[in-house]
């Protein structure tokens, strides 16, 4: 088999359905976010704004933020020097598990390399370690759940998106003696919707089942402290395992998960994504302790936030374009084809030097392709008003654009 002639083959047919995925070399201007300095073929460059990047709180450039990382580098050094069971367990890893497990009033927290391992390492040893276990995963979980639970071998069963009534049915059906575990997320990052979790929360009691909440795209952004939803809900003591990440709200790297010492002793001793990978490197561990001790300090980014989003959602509302409606610092523009999706964000970039990705099969399902925009407390009047100008004048000619392309 020519296997060089079969991945010509799959990139052209990904190319032909408008799949074909370009990186934008993109260098984040230092203390200007949401500007960019764009790097194209050719030795192009141009200063854009980014309009979809989950450094939702723009922590990435904080000051305070730099500056640990800095001293962290001149003390510690740049690598962790190997697993946390060898030789990579700092000093800032223990601080930086203390304050997360403080922050969601947890008995302990675990630090992976991403909130992707962290996800797939927890669910993957909870269904290996609790016999018999039986998992309940919601529709439009994130893959990394998906594929935690898969490798877990534990029977499983999906709800659909956020029916609590579904979710039901299928509690009942399942052996009362059984163990249960019921998974889901608090902010959907494609829709931007929420689960209905105390309702959730509810079944979990009646039925017995623990639950496993991510607040990945949450944590930073929700609550008094910034826990998240289930804080803000007043539900924290009611979730068993909470997943959440330190490169979207708090601008960093990492991911991990908070809940009793027990529960995170068994997936520090038996998860293989936890002990077979080389621990955060220190320098990002200082970073993200920094930053989380800051968010918790200061509502007022949580504030900020919210209503720079809502007053994009109502801009984008009153010129006709496709927003969805949601509640959350998630803004979807619905498109629903995938060329016409390519389409819009390359007039956008070569026209009007904004940046978005298109967001396309698989990340969401065809037909729902969409733009996915993700307005930071920085993101200006000046810079929200060039935006929806610019959708305004790209949005008929880029579907007139790709209609042609498919006749």
């Amino acid at each position: 088999m020519d296997v060089e002639h079969h991945f010509r083959q799959v990139i052209s047919e990904l190319r032909a359905e408008g799949r074909y995925r370009v990186f934008a070399d993109l260098e984040r201007l230092p203390g200007r976010y949401p500007q960019a300095l764009w790097r194209g073929e050719g030795g192009e460059t141009r200063e854009v704004t980014v309009w979809c990047s989950n450094d939702y709180l723009a922590m990435g450039q904080h000051p305070l933020v730099q500056e640990a990382m800095h001293d962290a580098l001149r003390g510690p050094g740049a690598g962790a020097g190997g697993t946390r069971n060898i030789a990579g367990t700092n000093h800032l890893h223990v601080l930086l598990e203390r304050e997360l497990a403080s922050l969601h009033d947890k008995e302990a927290a675990l630090l992976f390399t991403s909130g992707y391992v962290a996800n797939e390492a927890a669910l993957s040893t909870l269904g290996q370690v609790v016999p018999g276990l039986v998992i309940l995963s919601d529709a439009a979980n994130h893959a990394s759940m998906i594929q935690g639970i898969r490798r877990s071998g534990a029977e499983r069963h999906v709800f659909r998106h956020n029916d609590v009534e579904h979710l039901r049915e299928l509690l009942e059906a399942i052996d009362p003696a059984r163990p249960k575990l019921i998974a889901f997320e608090s902010v959907y990052s494609m829709d931007g919707d929420v689960a209905p979790m105390s309702a959730m929360c509810d079944l979990a009691d009646e039925f017995d089942a623990m639950t496993f909440l991510d607040e990945v795209h949450a944590v930073g952004l929700y609550g008094a402290q910034g826990a998240g939803i289930a804080e803000r809900e007043g539900l924290g003591d009611r979730i068993t395992i909470v997943s959440g990440t330190l490169a979207k709200g708090f601008g960093v790297m990492g991911g991990y998960i908070a809940g009793s010492a027990q529960l995170c002793d068994v997936v520090r001793s038996v998860a293989p994504g936890f002990i077979f990978t080389t621990s955060l490197a220190p320098v990002l561990a200082a970073g993200a302790l920094a930053s989380v001790r800051h968010v918790r300090a200061n509502p007022e980014l949580r504030e900020r936030h919210q209503q720079r989003a809502d007053r994009l959602r109502s801009l984008l509302a009153h010129t006709g374009l496709p927003v969805v409606p949601t509640a959350t610092h998630i803004v979807p523009v619905m498109v629903g084809d995938a060329r016409c999706c390519t389409a819009v964000t390359d007039a956008l970039l070569q026209g009007h030097d904004i940046y978005v990705q298109p967001i396309n099969y698989p990340t969401v399902a065809r037909g729902s392709e969409r733009l996915r925009l993700t307005p930071s407390p920085l993101h200006d009047d000046d810079a929200m008003d060039v935006l929806v100008a610019a959708l305004e004048d790209v949005w008929q000619g880029a579907h007139a654009r790709a209609l042609a392309a498919v006749g």
